[in-house]
């Protein structure tokens, strides 16, 4: 045990590499003058009911002595989309309205123009959102907030949450014009409040061991990073109520340039479960439901051989997150067996194949390639294409084979439309399981590749647990599936459901389906696929509510849950008018920003002037007061499988059968490293 913990902790040294320049920094346009500084960077998390809602508060001060147009541009989270960009205009708060893209951004200008306050929000496709805001007063503060939702699921019992802050480094370098200024000067806080209907008995932030982690109750905790200590906040909120504030030291400059991330543990011995969160105002005849399917562990290990192929991006785009890339590589090679095989597969401008063919599992060669692939220097462009040709070649039909993708995604060399690549994949029997490396990769490339190989994707920061994340993506192709996934939804009237097509789902995966429902009553649904090539069926029978108020946020769910299948459909076969016209549809009706829409805020009266309903600030005002009645009590279960359960065998995690050192242990492991690795570095500078 000790010389495994020390090999451990030696490999895990690996992860230190150059980070990225932080993103989300409020910059004069024209590049013509220094950044603008951002006094304050407040975040608010909430995770609750298999979704998350980011609050983001920053204040700026225009040193210059000009008016100025600023641009505030952060990575876009996993499958999140703006649904509130809110601007101080003469001291109040004025909340921005979805329009088609082009008309936003002509209303926009106008306002610019006429020298009024005014901000717009634009998605750049998978890369940035981007807020600009006019004008930024010489010698003042502007202050700005956003808000964005995406789902917040749990694979084999722990739950990932990223606050994307580390821009990413991507080929095309866009964002390598501004100069980058990471520091907030005044008060920086991250406060994340976890509510789960399910007790949760730990949490904890990688590499922040500042964090102060509070449980509240069995499924409640509260996290909080900040430059101040709750010790200081205490005193100064204490002196603020007796008139006079204590003489303190200013708060210590924060600086963003590392992506903050969050785990929750469920409890163990959870069972199998279908929960069920639905939106139905009173007197509406159609609601919106969010069904999140957490299978129990009936998926047995593989113990024939198998094949695997390791096609890794050596590109320029991955000099920050190589040593990263390395190290899951070298953890993934050691827990091959004797009976399996592997190939290792590298691509910048070209792909070479690292190995000749396959070579066995034996511990002298997962030795030597170790080292090799930790040797290498990563460089030029990314062609994605020929790395996966390179790496579908030589497959034997007789062995199981995977195919593990380690890449930032960011195609620009050779071949680039997504058809092509999903056409290739489909041309082999083969699972591809893709580690995306990075905040600007091409997320929905990869994914829609990963699924059109019924095979499974996890995202990895430079900030993560990467011992944890591996062995999630591990245990994927160590046991069994249930391939050709279909829900099927009887007693009661359901349309829109989305992803249409389901695909597979791997032990420890949750199925989270959206769609809308008429009426109420008792539903009988269906779950079967196939393991092994034997068909499988679960069954259970529960009530959809009438009435279902406390959780409006599930229309804008499933409204861009919806969005990204038909932008799917449009990055695969091509732009069209009928696809294009209902993303806007559904961005403006649901408040949303996306490729076709934007957000714009300007001041009540100038909204009166052009004529734009105020339909989101509507929405924000039930989501508000929906969130406030929420948070007046403990997290309820939405469990909804009891009186009929789905499943009979408790939910797969790390530590059932992972022996005497379990996954959590060795996440639990990396601050340890971190402190070693700090004291190397100082005893390296001295």
């Amino acid at each position: 045990m000790r010389k495994l913990r020390q090999g451990m902790l030696f490999a895990v040294l690996f992860l230190l590499g150059p980070v990225a320049f932080a993103a989300g920094l409020l910059q004069p346009s024209d590049g013509s003058l220094p950044p603008l500084e951002i006094t304050d960077h407040q975040v608010e998390v909430i995770i609750e009911d298999g979704y998350a809602i980011t609050s983001v508060e920053q204040v700026f001060h225009n040193p210059h002595g000009q008016d100025l147009e600023a641009r505030y541009s952060f990575p876009i989270p996993e499958h999140a989309s703006v649904a509130e960009l809110t601007l101080w205009i003469d001291g109040k708060p004025v909340t921005g309205e979805v329009l088609e893209r082009e008309q936003a951004k002509q209303v926009y200008e106008d306002e610019k123009a006429a020298g009024r306050d005014a901000g717009i929000t634009e998605k750049d496709s998978y890369k940035t959102f981007e807020t600009r805001v006019s004008p930024v007063r010489a010698g003042q503060d502007t202050r700005i907030r956003l808000v964005y939702l995406q789902p917040a699921q749990v694979d084999t019992g722990i739950g990932r949450y990223v606050y994307p802050l580390e821009e990413g480094g991507v080929d095309e370098e866009k964002l390598a014009f501004w100069t980058a200024n990471e520091k907030v000067l005044c008060n920086f806080s991250f406060d994340v409040k976890v509510r789960s209907g399910y007790p949760v008995d730990a949490v904890r932030m990688p590499n922040q061991p500042q964090a102060q982690i509070t449980r509240i109750g069995d499924g409640e905790w509260q996290i909080h990073v900040g430059n101040r200590g709750s010790e200081m906040d205490a005193a100064v909120a204490g002196a603020e109520e007796g008139g006079q504030m204590p003489v303190t030291p200013d708060p210590v400059a924060f600086t963003l340039d590392k992506d903050l991330i969050v785990y929750w543990r469920l409890e163990e011995g959870l069972p199998g479960s279908v929960d069920l969160v639905a939106h139905k105002p009173e007197g509406s005849q159609r609601g919106t439901f969010m069904l999140t399917v957490t299978p129990g562990d009936d998926l047995q290990p593989i113990t024939e051989g198998r094949d695997w192929v390791f096609v890794l991006d050596i590109s320029g785009s991955m000099q920050g997150k190589y040593a990263t890339l390395a190290d899951a590589v070298q953890r993934s090679l050691k827990k091959l067996r004797p009976d399996d095989r592997f190939r290792i597969v590298l691509f910048n401008n070209a792909s070479r194949e690292l190995t000749s063919g396959f070579v066995n599992a034996t511990s002298e060669a997962i030795s030597r390639y170790s080292q090799s692939v930790a040797a290498v220097q990563p460089n030029a462009g990314t062609n994605l294409y020929a790395g996966l040709q390179m790496g579908l070649r030589s497959l034997d039909a007789d062995r199981t084979s995977a195919l593990v993708l380690v890449t930032d995604g960011v195609a620009n060399v050779g071949e680039t439309q997504q058809r092509q690549f999903i056409n290739l994949i489909r041309k082999k029997d083969v699972r591809l399981f893709t580690l995306v490396m990075g905040n600007s990769a091409n997320r929905p490339l990869l994914e829609v590749m990963t699924k059109a190989s019924h095979g499974f994707a996890v995202s990895m920061s430079n900030s993560d647990d990467v011992v944890g994340q591996l062995l999630a993506a591990t245990s994927k192709a160590t046991h069994q599936a249930l391939h050709g996934v279909k829900l099927k939804i009887n007693g009661i009237k359901t349309a829109d459901l989305t992803p249409k097509e389901i695909g597979s789902l791997y032990r420890g995966q949750q199925l989270v389906v959206f769609g809308h429902y008429w009426g109420d009553g008792v539903a009988e649904v269906t779950l079967t696929g196939r393991i092994s090539g034997q068909p499988k069926t679960y069954q259970t029978q529960f009530r959809f509510p009438d009435v279902a108020t406390e959780n409006p946020e599930i229309e804008r769910l499933w409204a861009y849950a919806t969005i990204e299948d038909a932008m799917a459909e449009i990055n695969d076969f091509g732009e069209e008018a009928d696809l294009k016209q209902s993303i806007i549809d559904l961005g403006v009706e649901y408040g949303l920003v996306t490729d076709y829409t934007a957000m714009v805020v300007m001041s009540d009266v100038a909204f009166d002037e052009h004529g734009i309903e105020r339909s989101n600030k509507k929405r924000l005002a039930v989501e508000a007061a929906a969130r406030q009645q929420r948070a007046s009590r403990a997290a309820p279960s939405r469990r909804v499988d009891t009186a009929q359960p789905m499943y009979q065998n408790s939910r797969p995690s790390f530590s059932r059968g992972g022996g005497a050192l379990d996954a959590w242990s060795l996440l639990l492991l990396l601050p340890l490293v971190w402190l070693v690795v700090r004291r190397r570095d100082g005893a390296q500078a001295g």
